[in-house]
């Protein structure tokens, strides 16, 4: 979300980012050539690059050569309309890829990447930043150079908006790779969890255990507190490694939502991305909507959502990465927050109560967003109809069949059922 000459207030605008990894046909092979396709739009030199505008949607680099994030071209109003925008981009870097014998696959990580030896670091403009990740973290490995997301920014005003925004968010992210998850294939093997992405995501920067802290974020309700509490601690313990002060910034900050201070805005990041950016859409949309309904107290007062520890809800994130919609919720307290009378649900359930009692309350969502919502808590999540569709069968010929028709869908703008 681009820096806003007056602060967007809750729910006023969207900046969404979605990444997707170049790979070569029919092999699927990764293919480390973002370079090429930007330098087939543009006669900038790459290490001038930043963005580039493509009107609605501009397409930017990442910290290896084979991934391209999409993503609106600052804050886009609503949700609405957004699905053919990026699904036009799509077809506009398909349409040059092809001329490598190439495209675009979706899903949060490649299913039979080998990182220590396919892995390429962006090279250009940037590269003073990857390398000094690389040297500290050492990003050849699953969670850095073969993950790709769907980040979800949403705007804040004031600290008494962030408060209320934070507070709705930390309560939230515990169930959200319930709806996103599609990472269940590390290495040609499944890995018994269906958000394999963001397990790495909890371990990949261990080294400086401050900077991921629990995923979820602690209990914070002022820019002030902010600072002092998660960013300060940040910068102190990554000083040593980086005495220039190249990394401190607040996209330092790894949990799985981040406060964005120089464009007011919280940006959620535990999102795998999707078959297609309908499923996108759809996944967002909903969670938009619970969001509203959480921030306008709808099932519990402020007071009580902010009661709530990051240890306590990290403990059932950690449990709905590994097992999705299926993950058993006997945390009553935790169930009351979405108004859910119960001592025990699946996440599964709980989204469809949620879904039945808010979805479109607050914004009337496009019928294609509406039916890639249907479509994933009936079906389940990526992961899970990835599974599915293996039915057992973990040969590469068979991962590589499937990730296939997930490319299809995503050229062709389709959900994966």
């Amino acid at each position: 979300m681009s820096e806003q000459t007056e602060p967007l207030h809750l729910f006023e605008g969207y900046g969404i980012e979605m990444e997707y990894m170049l790979v070569k046909e029919p092999d699927l092979n990764i293919f480390p050539a973002v370079d090429k396709l930007f330098s087939a739009v543009t006669d900038e030199k790459i290490e001038d690059i930043d963005d580039i505008d493509r009107g609605d949607i501009a397409w930017c680099n990442e910290l290896v050569l084979h991934v391209v994030e999409l993503k609106t071209n600052g804050p886009a109003a609503s949700l609405n309309g957004l699905i053919n925008r990026f699904q036009e981009s799509i077809k506009d870097v398909n349409h040059i890829l092809a001329t490598h014998n190439a495209r675009l696959m979706p899903t949060g990580a490649h299913p039979l990447m080998d990182p220590d030896r396919e892995t390429k670091l962006w090279p250009y403009g940037y590269q003073e930043v990857y390398n000094i990740f690389n040297r500290i973290f050492n990003c050849r490995g699953h969670g850095w150079s073969n993950l790709q997301s769907t980040h979800l920014n949403l705007p804040f005003a004031n600290d008494a908006e962030f408060a209320v925004l934070h507070t709705a968010i930390r309560l939230l992210l515990p169930i959200m790779p319930a709806l996103a998850a599609s990472t269940p294939i590390i290495d040609g093997k499944p890995t018994g969890m269906v958000d394999t992405r963001l397990q790495y995501y909890l371990t990949n920067q261990a080294k400086i255990p401050s900077i991921t802290g629990h995923v979820v974020p602690e209990v914070v309700l002022s820019r002030m507190e902010y600072e002092e509490r998660i960013l300060g601690q940040i910068y102190r313990d990554i000083a040593p490694h980086d005495p220039n002060k190249i990394l401190q910034f607040e996209w330092l900050n790894s949990r799985g939502a981040i406060a964005r201070f120089d464009r007011n805005a919280i940006e959620i990041r535990t999102l795998d991305i999707q078959e297609c950016p309908q499923a996108d859409l759809g996944v967002i949309a909903l969670i938009v909507a619970t969001l509203r309904a959480i921030t306008e107290e709808r099932w519990d007062n402020f007071a009580s959502q902010a009661e709530w520890s990051e240890q306590a809800l990290s403990q059932i994130w950690r449990d709905v990465i590994k097992h999705g919609q299926e993950t058993i919720i006997q945390n009553s307290n935790y169930l009351n927050a979405f108004g859910f009378h119960g001592s025990s649900t699946t996440a599964r359930e709980l989204w469809q109560h949620i879904y039945t009692q808010i979805f479109n309350e607050y914004e009337e969502y496009d019928l294609n967003i509406q039916h890639a919502a249907e479509v994933i808590l009936e079906k389940g999540n990526l992961s899970e109809r990835i599974i599915r569709q293996l039915a057992g069968d973990y040969r590469p010929q068979a991962i590589r069949e499937v990730y296939r028709e997930l490319t299809s869908c995503l050229a062709n703008g389709r959900l994966f059922v």
